[in-house]
């Protein structure tokens, strides 16, 4: 353990303020088939693809940012490479308010997009057809926001936020207007990719200016506001997406997105004012080969994940096709990237243990996430009993403890580090999601709701730690590229696990279907959430029969998030540094050589 790291990172040997926060990364979930969403340090998103809805929402860790000078005795910040000036805070206390009351419209508009489309997906149907393939409403925006994370983060990088964040939401509200006008599904559905071009540059940039404008001391502040919105996203988007459906015409709910978003853009325009930089000595050049590359292969790799077990089985020669074009695909990624000047994805975040490390970890939180959002509603309905709107209910509750435990949690983290706050988390995440599998059957409502709010109270504390220890260890220079890597890993986390699980939930039921001791049963899980919807048509010894049949593929899917916290728990220990290399607010590595040589000697 180098001397440098012992007294530059959070613990009682050096204190640091923390920032807290919570953002959503839940995704508009599909069905029991396997397709599903998510969106981002962000998105609520009820899951809706055939059976039943359910509204629901993972707060997320809310801004990146910069540890600053540390506090107490030997408290020394560290060193990371040539270092050059980080720009300062971008605004005056003061003028702090319309940036922020930007940045919060700016995330509403990501928040709320998953959880009120969703609810008006019958409506949509309805009017444009396309039942077949409205799953890819989800997925598409999801592709869209996954593979450009990478991208804008470097630009922001580069060039700096305020124009990568004024050409996100120009981009958003440019794909609202078309999809408001589209004539049929495959239109809507294009058009929700170009929504979600937008949407990963909203992601990613408000949570790093977030991190910009606030001191250490003082990030509490913002990701306390940033929190609510998430919170509010999370209720108010089934609600007002099942108003406009139901009494207007489904096309408001993406023509409201344009007076939020034109007041948000008025805001970053006119407020928003980033602090000059030495001019570069070298024009700043993009690596476009790069960024191709990397589109190219999350869209092949998310359709097969997404589509895998839905369109065509996954041993089918389409899946095989896919999975073995973006092996080829990342393979030349990966040399374009080492031969580029300015690559889109670093080497470096993958040299060094700390981001790497919390890339794994919170990669490992995208998978394990799938198991509430998209297979608790179902559940809650299918088992329980329960109504779309108590069955949302049911796992919106863990929204509410999610923000609280990551709001306290640099009281922990500020005694004794980082690390093992995030290990406490996750370590307890895992017994909860050990225990849903114990609940009885049938069992009460507040039975997995309790499980919800302590899950949310654990996750809280895992994530939040995470984020901002990451962010505390690079510069305002690399402060986008690092953040574009955590959510792009915690993105496709998410579109693996809802691969995994889907396969997982529909082989449980497929055994316990192919034993069942009566005649007439669905055959898949679509099907036998469908037939509960309407238990008249389905003998009591058969309704009883499914029910439990559909206890048992939930309880597999737990079982498997579970096993993804382990991952995520194994990530932390082995790989993970004691003390993360926090650096100071006011130096910003140019290089990556002193920083790397910091993890590898924690």
């Amino acid at each position: 353990m180098s001397g440098t790291d012992d007294k530059s990172d959070v613990g009682a040997d050096g204190t640091r303020a923390g920032d807290t926060g919570a953002d959503t990364n839940a995704g508009p979930g599909a069905g029991w088939g396997g397709t599903n969403t998510g969106s981002t340090p962000g998105t609520g998103g009820p899951g809706t693809d055939g059976p039943g809805t359910g509204a629901g929402s993972t707060p997320g860790t809310g801004g990146p940012g910069t540890d600053g000078p540390g506090t107490g005795a030997g408290s020394t910040p560290g060193t990371g490479g040539g270092g050059t000036a980080a720009p300062p805070a971008l605004t005056t206390p003061r003028g702090r308010r319309p940036v922020v009351a930007a940045l919060m419209l700016g995330m509403a508009l990501a928040a709320i997009d998953g959880t009120i489309v969703s609810t008006a997906v019958p409506q949509i149907v309805g009017d444009l057809g396309g039942f077949t393939v409205f799953s890819w409403l989800f997925s598409g925006y999801l592709l869209a926001v996954t593979v450009t994370l990478p991208l804008y983060g470097k630009l922001s990088d580069t060039f700096g936020r305020k124009p990568v964040l004024i050409a996100g939401i120009i981009l958003f509200l440019i794909g609202s207007v078309l999809c408001a006008a589209a004539w049929n599904m495959a239109a809507l559905i294009a058009f929700r990719i170009v929504q979600g071009l937008g949407g990963g540059a909203l992601q990613g940039t408000v949570q790093t200016i977030a991190a910009d404008l606030y001191p250490l001391k003082e990030r509490p502040r913002i990701q306390a506001k940033l929190s609510t919105v998430w919170a509010t996203s999370a209720v108010a988007g089934p609600v007002v997406g099942g108003l406009l459906a139901g009494y207007a015409d489904w096309r408001w709910i993406f023509l409201i997105n344009l007076p939020v978003g034109a007041v948000a853009l008025w805001l970053v325009v006119r407020h928003l004012h980033e602090p000059s930089r030495p001019r570069p000595a070298t024009r700043p050049r993009v690596d476009w080969a790069g960024a191709l590359a990397v589109f190219a292969t999350g869209a092949l790799l998310l359709t097969a994940l997404v589509q895998g077990g839905v369109a065509w089985p996954w041993l089918s020669a389409p899946s095989l096709g896919l999975f073995g074009a973006s092996a080829v695909l990342a393979a030349l990624t990966v040399v374009i990237e080492r031969r580029a000047a300015e690559p889109i994805i670093p080497g470096w975040v993958w040299r060094r243990r700390t981001i790497a490390s919390v890339n794994l970890a919170l990669g490992a939180l995208g998978l394990l996430m799938v198991a509430p959002t998209v297979f608790l509603p179902t559940y809650a309905q299918s088992v329980l009993g329960l109504g779309p709107i108590a069955a949302g209910f049911v796992l919106s509750v863990m929204t509410l403890s999610w923000p609280v435990t990551a709001a306290l949690s640099d009281r922990v983290y500020n005694r004794i580090g980082f690390r093992l706050t995030a290990i406490i988390g996750i370590g307890a995440a895992l017994l909860i999601l050990l225990a849903f599998p114990l609940l009885p059957y049938p069992g009460e409502p507040w039975h997995p709701a309790l499980l919800m709010l302590l899950l949310g109270a654990a996750l809280g504390l895992f994530q939040l730690p995470l984020i901002v220890g990451v962010q505390s260890t690079v510069g305002w220079a690399e402060r986008g590229t690092t953040t574009a890597s955590v959510l792009f890993c915690r993105q496709v986390g998410q579109s693996i696990g809802a691969a995994v699980f889907g396969a997982v939930a529909n082989g449980v039921l497929a055994a316990r279907l192919l034993d069942a001791p009566v005649t007439g049963l669905p055959d898949d899980l679509d099907a036998v959430a469908r037939a509960l919807e309407d238990p008249g048509s389905l003998s009591a010894a058969a309704t009883d029969y499914l029910r439990r049949a559909v206890d048992a593929a939930v309880d597999h899917v737990y079982l498997g998030a579970a096993g993804a916290a382990a991952l995520a728990l194994l990530a932390l220990i082995t790989l993970a540094p004691r003390r993360f290399p926090v650096i100071s607010e006011t130096t910003a590595p140019s290089a990556t050589g002193a920083a790397d040589r910091q993890d590898a000697s924690s």
